[in-house]
């Protein structure tokens, strides 16, 4: 049985007998006025962070999810998006699309605003989306392409480029891992599964998606997720495994390299009325402008006398300049 294979099994048999927490992360669920979450949906909630952030939900955008699990996310993009077909949401696991489409229908009986035809759900995987080449403003995915291994991470990701039209957003969060896995844990089936033995550092994982042609990243989050420990896990020492929400912009990689937005700042502490550095830059004095890590390097290295910057927040949701 290939890994894919045992994690179809295992999604199978949550899908038809909830597991509740399996893959919950400690932070606040997104709140909306007006939706109710089923309870059922709730507790099929098998993400590690979230992909709907509001401010990417303009204009009632066409988003793409895949691995639909219990439909939550599913339900809260329709919020943004009520019209048929909004929101074409794949899953190649026969249960879990059973078990989404029923709690939809939940949801419609729970909110008046929603009809289940604001979710198309279909058949489908993160390598073959059914879907026509630039014909979605987004592609979201939550704690799935975690569980591929790095090559077929790369076909999804390759797949996800394809499917966006020009300027559309891949949103996903996924566990990455603090250090490399160990390969015994890496080669067992049932931890990838779980999501807890497929995660990939953080620079490799950011780098497969500028590999495929997205030029610019921002990260919305990243926080702790899992702890494995050494005694159960067999390890040399604790691996921390943590939580990681990012938006993946498909526009041209700039020349000097594609965009990274981890929340760092510059602050001009010169002398002057302002600092312009002739590239887009203009700070006045003593006032954060949030810059990408490229930026923020090439600060620290040439500018540094007059110029602070500041550590990674790890959240950012737009403004700055790259």
């Amino acid at each position: 049985m290939t890994y894919l294979e045992t994690a179809a099994n295992f999604y199978s048999e949550v899908a038809q007998t909830p597991e509740i927490g399996l893959c919950c992360v400690q932070s606040t669920p997104l709140q909306l006025p007006g939706l109710k979450i089923p309870s059922k949906m709730q507790e099929m909630n098998y993400g590690c962070g979230t992909t709907v952030h509001p401010t990417e939900l303009i204009n009632q955008p066409t988003v793409l999810y895949v691995g639909v699990g219990g439909g939550l996310e599913a339900l809260q993009f329709a919020y943004f998006s009520r019209h048929p077909s909004a929101i074409i949401a794949i899953d190649p696991v026969y249960e879990m699309r059973k078990a989404a489409k029923n709690n939809l229908k939940i949801a419609a009986q729970e909110n008046p605003w929603f009809n289940t035809s604001f979710v198309d759900i279909r058949e489908g995987d993160a390598f073959n989306l059914p879907v026509a080449d630039a014909s979605v403003d987004i592609v979201a995915q939550n704690c799935l392409f975690n569980i591929f291994e790095p090559e077929d991470l790369t076909r999804a990701l390759k797949e996800a480029y394809r499917v966006l039209k020009p300027g559309g957003r891949l949103q996903m969060s996924d566990p990455i891992s603090t250090r490399p896995i160990p390969i015994h844990l890496q080669q067992d089936q049932h931890l990838r599964a779980m999501c807890l033995s497929g995660a990939i550092t953080y620079n490799e994982y950011i780098q497969r998606i500028i590999n495929v042609g997205f030029g610019q990243v921002e990260i919305r989050a990243r926080r702790p997720y899992r702890l494995l420990n050494s005694q159960t896990y067999k390890l040399s020492g604790h691996l921390l495994l943590e939580s990681l929400d990012s938006v993946s912009f498909k526009v041209p990689i700039p020349n000097d390299g594609a965009c990274i937005f981890t929340g760092k700042t510059a602050i001009y502490a010169g002398s002057d009325t302002y600092f312009d550095d002739g590239d887009g830059h203009i700070l006045q004095p003593g006032i954060p402008l949030s810059v990408c890590d490229k930026t923020a390097a090439k600060f620290s290295k040439n500018i540094s006398k007059n110029m602070i910057i500041t550590d990674s927040t790890w959240y950012y949701d737009g403004g700055g300049c790259c």
